[in-house]
């Protein structure tokens, strides 16, 4: 059996919410993505890319907290999806 490490916790935020709803989880398994969505949430996809909008602005912060300017992150963000976008892996 492979070894795993443990789930992430939910954000602070989500123990006094009034309402809280898990969005996606996103694994990596041997190299590749597995991935779990609540599709029935939105109804306009749209929305999820709203979401991963500012799941990457998200990203890019938490980068910025270890020497990267989040402009750079943000920027080597979308250069990860532009390159997946035209030549998927």
């Amino acid at each position: 059996m492979a070894t795993r490490e443990h789930p992430l916790p939910p954000p602070p935020a989500v123990d006094d919410a009034e309402q809280a709803i898990e969005l996606a989880r996103i694994w990596a398994v041997d190299g590749s993505q597995h991935v779990t969505i609540n599709v029935h949430l939105w109804k306009d996809p749209a929305a999820w890319g709203m979401m991963l909008v500012d799941f990457a602005r998200h990203v890019a912060d938490a980068y910025s907290e270890s020497g990267m300017t989040e402009e750079e992150a943000l920027s080597r963000i979308k250069a990860g999806l532009d390159a997946e976008w035209t030549h998927r892996t």
